[in-house]
Parts: C-alpha cells; sequence; structure tokens
C-alpha cells in the first residue's frame, strides 16, 4: 500500500515557460501515475493545436483556458510515488499575476523542485521564487538545468547556469554545495528517472533519486502542544467537540489545556481520528476531542489549543518580515487588511514600517520607508484589531506565517519574527 510510505509536499517553482509543468507531467509520467495512453491523448490533441512539445504540460493544465494560453494558473494537487516516499506536488505558477498561488504553494512545501531552463538561465521570477520559498520556510532545494536538448547537452552551458544559481542560492542562505544541480530535459526525459547518456560528464543523481534523497521533515513533537481550532461541534452525550490539527507536540487523554485568545482552560476527555478513539495524537493528525470543562459558546475557530503551563502567545503587538506581492497602490502606516493564520482571519494594523529589505539579498536597503510597494520586502511592526495567536517563527514556526488579504486577492506573505505578549489573567 502506498500510504504505508511518508508522505512529502513538494514544490515545483520557477520562471514562466522553464518547463515546470512538463516536468511535473514527465514525473508523473516516469512515475506510473499517468498511462501512457493518456499522453498520447495529449500529444495529438497538442500537434492539433500546434503545440507539439506540450503534451507533459497538459497533464497538469487540465484547465481549458490554460491549454488556450499555455500558461498555469491555477496550482494542481497531483500525486506520484517514488520507491520511498509519496509525494503530493503543488505546481506553484511561474507567471507573474499567480506569484499569489505560489505563495499558498509554497507555504505548504517540504521541498521544492526548482527548474531553470538552460537556454536563460537565472530570470527576475527564479530570483523571486528563490526568495519566497526560503522565507517560506523550504530549506530542502533540487535544482533542475532543463531544456538541456536545446543547448545540445553542452556542459559549458550548464556550469555557466549553475554558477549563476550558486552565486543567487547563497545571497539568500542555502547552501549549493549540498543541492543536487541536475542537467535535465523534461522534454526527452533525460536524467528523469534514467541516467541519460547524452550527459556522460554528469556524475550526479537523476530527479527520482534526488527526490528519495531528501529527508522527511521531523514531526516537531518536542515543542508544545499547538491545536488551531478549526470547528466547535456540541455532540449530545459526549458535551464540547472542538476539532483541528495538531501543528506541534503531543495530545494525551487526561491533558489539562487552555484555548486562547478565549483564555478558557479544560481536560482532554478523549481524543478521535477518523471516527475512533486514540490514547494520544501527534502533529499532521486531524482530530476532534472532548474537553471537560468548557462550553460551545466560549471557544471559536481560529482559537489555538496548548498546554496550560505553556499556553499559546496572544500577541498585543508584532514584528513581522513581509514580502509585498502585490497591491494596487501604496502600503503604508494605518493600512488595516485581514491577516490570515493557521484557522484565524483578524483584521491587523501596519503602525510602523521599519525598514525595507533588498529581496535578492535580504539586507537592509532603506530605514523607515513612508510606504511599500509590490515586490517589496520590508521588517514591519503589527497591531491586532482583536486578540489573536501567532507565534515566533524561531521558537513554533507552524504558528509563526500568514497571509495578507485584502479586496479579495493575497496582498503579502510573511513571518512573525518577535511577539509583544498581552498578558492574559
Amino acid at each position: 500500500m502506498a500510504t504505508d510510505k511518508p508522505h512529502m509536499n513538494l514544490a515545483v517553482i520557477g520562471h514562466i515557460d522553464h518547463g515546470k509543468s512538463t516536468t511535473v507531467g514527465r514525473l508523473l509520467f516516469e512515475t506510473g501515475t499517468v498511462p501512457q495512453h493518456i499522453i498520447e491523448g495529449f500529444r495529438k490533441e497538442a500537434e492539433a493545436k500546434g503545440k507539439g512539445s506540450f503534451e507533459f504540460a497538459w497533464v497538469m493544465d487540465s484547465l481549458k483556458e490554460e491549454r488556450d494560453r499555455g500558461i498555469t494558473i491555477d496550482i494542481g494537487h497531483k500525486r506520484f510515488d517514488t520507491d520511498k516516499y509519496y509525494f503530493t506536488v503543488v505546481d506553484c505558477p511561474g507567471h507573474r499575476d499567480f506569484i499569489k498561488n505560489m505563495i499558498t504553494g509554497a507555504s505548504q512545501a517540504d521541498a521544492a523542485l526548482l527548474v531553470v531552463a538552460a537556454p536563460d538561465g537565472v530570470m527576475e521570477q527564479t530570483k523571486e521564487h528563490v526568495f519566497l520559498s526560503r522565507t517560506l520556510g523550504i530549506n530542502q532545494l533540487i535544482i533542475g538545468i532543463n531544456k538541456m536538448d536545446v543547448v545540445k547537452y553542452d556542459e559549458k552551458r550548464y556550469n555557466e547556469v549553475k554558477e549563476q544559481l550558486s552565486q543567487l542560492l547563497k545571497m539568500v542562505g542555502f547552501k549549493p554545495e549540498e543541492i543536487p544541480f541536475i542537467p535535465m530535459s523534461s522534454f526527452e526525459g533525460a536524467n528523469i528517472k534514467e541516467k541519460s547518456d547524452k550527459t556522460p560528464w554528469y556524475k550526479g543523481v537523476t530527479v527520482l533519486q534526488a527526490l528519495d534523497a531528501l529527508k522527511q521533515p521531523d514531526k516537531p513533537t518536542t515543542l508544545p502542544l499547538r491545536l488551531p481550532i478549526q470547528d466547535v461541534y456540541t455532540i449530545s452525550g459526549v458535551g464540547t467537540v472542538p476539532v483541528g490539527r495538531i501543528e506541534t507536540g503531543v495530545m494525551k487523554k487526561g491533558d489539562k489545556v487552555s484555548f486562547m485568545p478565549a483564555n478558557v482552560t479544560g481536560e482532554v476527555k478523549s481524543i478521535e481520528m477518523h471516527h475512533e478513539e486514540i490514547p494520544e495524537a501527534l502533529p499532521g493528525d486531524n482530530v476532534g476531542f472532548n474537553v471537560r470543562g468548557v462550553g460551545k459558546g466560549d471557544i471559536r475557530r481560529g482559537d489555538v489549543c496548548g498546554p496550560i503551563d505553556a499556553p499559546p502567545t496572544v500577541v498585543e503587538e508584532f514584528t513581522a518580515q513581509i514580502v509585498v506581492l502585490q497591491h494596487p497602490s501604496a502600503l503604508t502606516v494605518g493600512y488595516t487588511p485581514v491577516f490570515h493564520c493557521h484557522t484565524a482571519q483578524v483584521a491587523c494594523m501596519f503602525t510602523e514600517l521599519l525598514s525595507k529589505l533588498d529581496p535578492r539579498t535580504g539586507q537592509v536597503k532603506e530605514q523607515n520607508p513612508t510606504f511599500l510597494k509590490a515586490g517589496d520586502a520590508a521588517i514591519v511592526k503589527i497591531k491586532p484589531t482583536r486578540p489573536m495567536v501567532l507565534e515566533n517563527v524561531k521558537e513554533i514556526p507552524q504558528l509563526g506565517r500568514f497571509a495578507v488579504r485584502d479586496m479579495g486577492s493575497t496582498i503579502a506573505a510573511g513571518m512573525c519574527v518577535a511577539v509583544q505578549a498581552k498578558q492574559m489573567r
């Protein structure tokens, strides 16, 4: 059974037209997820539309609009199995309009496959995606130098692109010597599953071998319990049953817990997962649990459950590092959009713009800017309009990241780097 394998979320990132969708289509094909006859059907359809090289990409881009425009819009979730893991692919759009989708994708990922086309090398969005994946906490990277068939599998060109990328990666704190740079052609299938005889000069791993060499993310069981509440039910004969996904720590029957910012406490009487009672629950588990001493009206979605002796942090004000993705004008002090963090959605006000960072290097390039615009990275101070739980990303990363939304779109993404906690009594 495939489900016995450990699960990994893989973000596929990179500049538009560098072959991300084709790479994902090829991975699904090479791992037997998509059978040959389906690819053949796509090939015929692609050729009829005069887009012969797109058949693998079309496996991912099933939306008609995407086929006609030849670009990726939504995030496709596809699953494939390697010898060691089963992967969910979060195919992240490279097109500028769709960078907000890329954020949603990357923030769920355990590792990223960065696809860079050999003829072009490092482009603007290659930089942006590398920086964002770092900001969003991805620390395992595989690099595919794609379209090697176009440069006739030239080792010199591979080395040039590898050097460009190494410089970029060092700037954001990745270690190039720990990252595989794989010369590949998703279109021809070179170095995806099998070593290609067209790159006799390349001694490293194939893409599938690199995927199997990824480290499984640690389950953060040593951190204090944090369970953001998704819903609260009252079940007759049982009582109050909050449900949610454990982000960190362990929940056991008999635990004394507190809910913040509701500031109520209770005792865990029972824990259920998939309609079966379990003695304890671990990070990643979606559970319902019955709490003694807490009424349905006392807690709600967005509250976070934690141990009484290490309760979730309620923030008075916090300092964050953000990346502004899009904004129709400029973002200034006093701006109050909605922050989405774990299951909470709270309007928060920008109270201070401390510094603007160079998005390529993370170095400060301007102190106390008067405004921020799309593409800016910055350190800012923020005050929630009502109590909310947020943790310092260095202490509990799972509860330290957020997206900022306004007018139906994602304006910014970021992480909390310092907290001024509210005294809860």
